[in-house]
């Protein structure tokens, strides 16, 4: 239906009414009600009691695909059909700690797969892969369209933030949800990370839902619901989608901080780094290959990915991407040209044993109240302070050794960031039953069948 005969047809009142009252909207009120708003033709107030009946009342499956449609169609979605390789992406829900972007798009595109990235800045006590990637000296994010695509032609990845073009009815939409405490609803999520997603030109994505205390989804059973609905709104719309759903009870890997988590990518992508962080890189990486054609299994993609990393290969990929990104290709070889704190300091352990849990979301925390993060949208971000954990949950630790250390720039910051990791890591007499990092897997029918 055009913009035109849909807004002569509906009335933004009518479509309040009947998602207060639970009735179901046609794809076409939804078209016509996103459209308008994007338009500046109904105004907020009005679209701010619409989503707040979608909190209440939710969203059929089919509403939710209207939905990521309309606001996907609001804007340009790339056509990458030029480009041979298969088109593959990756979308994380947002953790503490969780660097993956940056290990999997060179590493993916190693393989002769496209990766085709759009990113986020951090989001309350989360990382934003945008600001790791900008604590790489010059480093350009801010890629028009068709300096995107040249990149990605180039060197089979490229990441860049989300342009005006880009699911405009998003960003507009979300400034909403953020001030009407409507963030939470597992539709709207879901509509505003695909909308985003298949704009890219995709073929393919791959889902990291993250549960537990670092994640928006505490609840496995939340983070289960949004992974389905989102796996399912992929299919309606001809995509290929899998989700991982994957622990969140504490960060991934050891470092948190934009410097920092580049410096930890630059480890894995040399064949080391923490445990955690290459298990789930290589999971990850595996699906991306076998969605991307460039493995028959799931096993044989995390073998070539493996083989990738151990060969170098995905390590120049990284490189010449972020030479062709603006930024200092020389950070690969001499860490010390990233962004450096002024201080350091170590947060130790009050009493022997073992490292029980950590309060995830609250480290998260620490990292912005030490400028890591932002407080507030118009905030800057320091790229060199962080933390760096020397225990994870399970390990034996002494007293007064070392738990953390706090690279800082602020002594006032340091102490209050001190403080609350002290606060968030408990110490028990006996080692706590081991969690798994993997917890499930929702494959969609295309997926399974590729």
């Amino acid at each position: 239906m055009s913009p035109s005969t849909a807004i002569q047809t509906f009335r933004a009142i009518d479509v309040i009414r009947k998602k207060r009252d639970s009735i179901e909207l046609s794809q076409a009120e939804i078209e016509y009600f996103i459209d308008a708003y994007t338009r500046g033709e109904i105004p907020d107030y009005q679209v701010s009691a619409w989503l707040m009946a979608v909190l209440l009342r939710g969203m059929t499956r089919a509403e939710t695909a209207a939905l990521t449609d309309a606001m996907l169609h609001s804007g340009e979605v790339l056509d990458l059909s030029g480009l041979p390789a298969r088109k593959v992406d990756k979308h994380s829900t947002g953790g503490v700690g969780d660097k993956t972007s940056l290990v999997l798009a060179p590493l993916v595109a190693a393989a002769g797969v496209a990766v085709p990235m759009i990113s986020g800045r951090g989001l309350g006590h989360t990382g934003g892969t945008l600001d790791k990637l900008e604590s790489i000296p010059g480093f350009n994010v801010n890629l028009p369209v068709a300096e995107f695509r040249r990149v990605l032609e180039s060197c089979g990845c490229a990441m860049i933030g989300q342009t005006a073009e880009i699911a405009p009815a998003d960003r507009k939409l979300y400034a909403l949800r953020d001030v009407t405490g409507t963030v939470e609803s597992p539709y709207l999520i879901c509509a505003s990370i695909m909308s985003k997603k298949l704009a890219e030109g995709i073929d393919a994505l791959v889902l990291d839902v993250k549960t537990g205390s670092g994640a928006f989804m505490k609840n496995e059973n939340d983070a289960a619901f949004l992974a389905e609905l989102m796996v399912e709104t992929g299919e309606r719309m001809g995509k290929r989608v899998l989700a991982l759903i994957t622990d969140m009870d504490q960060p991934l890997g050891n470092m948190i901080g934009n410097a920092l988590e580049v410096v930890e990518v630059v480890d894995v992508l040399r064949g080391g780094g923490p445990q955690d962080l290459r298990e789930l890189c290589l999971e990850l990486a595996a699906w991306m290959l076998h969605l991307g054609g460039a493995s028959k299994t799931v096993a044989e993609g995390r073998r070539r990915s493996a083989e990738l990393i151990a060969s170098g290969k995905a390590l120049e990929k990284f490189r010449q991407m972020i030479e062709l990104q603006a930024g200092d290709p020389r950070v690969n070889d001499d860490l010390k040209r990233l962004p450096q704190a002024q201080k350091i300091t170590d947060v130790l352990s009050p009493k022997a044993g073992y490292l029980a849990s950590i309060q995830c979301e609250q480290i998260g925390t620490a990292c912005v109240i030490l400028g890591g993060g932002r407080e507030r949208k118009e905030d800057s971000v320091d790229p060199s302070v962080g933390i760096v954990l020397h225990k994870k949950v399970g390990d034996r630790i002494a007293k007064a050794e070392s738990i953390a250390s706090i690279h800082y720039n602020s002594e006032p910051r340091a102490e209050r960031a001190r403080q609350l990791i002290v606060e968030s890591c408990a110490i028990a007499d006996t080692p706590p039953t081991a969690k798994r990092l993997l917890i499930h897997k929702i494959i969609g029918r295309s997926a399974e069948s590729n």
